[in-house]
């Protein structure tokens, strides 16, 4: 306790110090005297001095080149992990995963060591973070990522197929590493997108015409070919082009009520130069057909298009049977004049000349498809048996097979009975026939019990047989006309759009034209009319 009575004294002498860090073992090693001296505390002998402040520009240097030399050297923890950013979203990959599928893309980037080639396989690329850059959608990424730890990828319905079929293309991978439920889900989707895309792009060419616009610059008389063109096959063009569909659709009718009134006897009497007045409509109209179509094949500008089109092919054979009867009118009147003891064999070709001229006349029934060209429920019922003929080719099929099954079966039962008309299979088709499309005109009837019921499964067969591509066709046919004229309003409106741009393009130069009046001022102030 003596002894530690004068240190107490002493730091009782001491103030409270300044500073954090004083050397207080020093100061209880001091000599007597050196005790009972004053010793003030400013003295630098007795205080450590401060050193936690000094040199800070030292320590961030320091830090800086530790950073530096940290990003010079590679990561040994990142040299087996693959870095890839698609759209901002950054996924990593273990490289064993990766290897595992080295013909995809990522396998090749992780593969390949030579950076100009991997700049090919990437939209960037980053050496020092080993970080290859991607500008695709990165919600698909997830499951390209999934498919390289699960060795599983899995198709969504959320997914468009379009855009996955091309994301799997892009990224290198098969559909057959997807399950096959899914796979089955995608197919289906994908092949009812391409037929819509399909049908879709087929109702776009119905309703515009083929007209090749860098062609008619090269042509002679380019300008005037295309705009006889566009007033006979685009009538939405202008008021002229629809003017001209008009008078061309009434040109048909008459020509069709021409050719039926033709045929009744009371008004054959009333003849104009040897020919009845329906006959002389007709030739007008045949005239009227003849220039029409010659002048769309004159203006076009693809001849194969045009000769491939089946409502250029309507044309002709609404004028070429007329023609063929001219021709051969000629030949029986050169064969009447000559005669018959000296030539019997040219009477005998005569009459089968006549009976081939009713065939050639009755061809002429054919000009009502012109109607096509102008009537948009026309072609919505061609588009649609086009686009159902593998059903309408099984629909003729199956009723093939009925006749024959039902007729041979009938056959066998009523050829016993006396008096029977089927004497014959072949005898028997007509009525398989009118029993399966369920007409039953009953001129043709079984006899027997058998035979009736025969009777009753043939009309069974037909019934259910003509139900079913009855409401496929109907509702296709619905879709077909409805889209068709949702494109020909679409269309119409493009070009009425087109046209009033046209118009007001060429007011406004003529507005801003100089006049001959017009002083150097007024034409330097004048604004261009482009």
């Amino acid at each position: 306790m003596a002894s530690v009575r004068p240190k107490m004294k002493m730091l009782k002498k001491r103030r409270s110090s300044l500073f954090a860090s004083i050397k207080r073992e020093v100061s209880f090693s001091q000599s007597i005297e050196e005790q009972e001296c004053e010793f003030p505390f400013s003295q630098d002998s007795s205080v450590k001095p401060w050193t936690s402040m000094d040199n800070l520009d030292a320590l961030d240097e320091e830090k800086e080149e530790k950073q530096n030399q940290s990003k010079t050297l590679p990561n040994p923890r990142l040299s087996n992990i693959v870095t890839i950013n698609v759209g901002g979203r950054v996924f990593r990959i273990p490289k064993k995963l990766i290897l595992r599928y080295p013909k995809t893309r990522i396998g090749v980037l992780a593969l390949c060591s030579d950076p100009v080639k991997r700049l090919t396989l990437c939209d960037d690329y980053n050496v020092l973070n080993n970080e290859f850059f991607f500008d695709r959608d990165p919600m698909f990424f997830h499951y390209i990522f999934h498919f390289y730890c699960s060795n599983v990828l899995w198709v969504m319905d959320s997914l468009c197929p379009v855009n996955f079929e091309e994301e799997m293309s892009f990224w290198g991978l098969n559909l057959k590493d997807s399950p096959r439920c899914c796979r089955i889900s995608y197919e289906e989707k994908l092949d009812d997108i391409r037929d819509q895309l399909k049908v879709n792009q087929e109702l776009i060419d119905e309703i515009k015409p083929h007209k090749d616009e860098d062609a008619y610059e090269s042509m002679f008389l380019g300008d005037f070919r295309k705009a006889l063109w566009d007033l006979m096959e685009n009538p939405y063009s202008s008021l002229a082009a629809k003017a001209f569909a008009v008078f061309s659709s009434l040109f048909v009718l008459i020509s069709i009520v021409a050719m039926t009134l033709n045929t009744v006897r009371e008004l054959r009497e009333y003849k104009l130069a040897g020919k009845t007045y329906m006959e002389w409509v007709e030739i007008g109209s045949i005239l009227f057909f003849t220039s029409e179509y010659f002048l769309r094949l004159m203006t076009t500008s693809n001849i194969k298009h045009f000769v491939k089109s089946a409502l250029n092919f309507v044309d002709i054979v609404a004028v070429m049977p007329y023609f063929i009867q001219i021709i051969f009118e000629t030949f029986v009147i050169d064969a009447e004049n000559m005669s018959a003891q000296e030539d019997l064999k040219a009477m005998a070709r005569v009459s089968k000349v006549s009976k081939v001229l009713k065939v050639v006349k009755l061809m002429r029934i054919f000009r009502i498809l012109k109607l096509a060209r102008h009537s948009t429920g026309m072609r919505a019922f061609g588009f649609t048996i086009r686009q159902c003929s593998e059903q309408v080719c099984c629909l003729f099929l199956f009723i093939a097979m009925g006749i024959f099954t039902f007729s041979a079966l009938m056959h066998s039962v009523e050829v016993d009975q006396p008096g029977t008309p089927f004497s014959s299979i072949p005898d028997a088709w007509w009525w398989a026939a009118v029993s399966i499309s369920t007409v039953g005109y009953g001129d043709v009837i079984p006899v027997s019990y058998l035979g009736r019921c025969v009777a009753f499964g043939c009309i069974s067969f037909g019934i259910i047989l003509n139900g079913m591509p009855i409401s496929i066709l109907f509702n296709k046919f619905s879709d077909y006309y409805a889209k068709l004229k949702e494109q020909e309003y679409t269309y119409s409106n493009t070009e009425r759009t087109f046209q009033l741009k046209k118009r007001l393009r060429l007011k406004f130069d003529n507005c801003f034209e100089p006049q001959p009046g017009d002083s150097e001022d007024e034409l330097h102030y004048r604004p261009s009319g482009r």
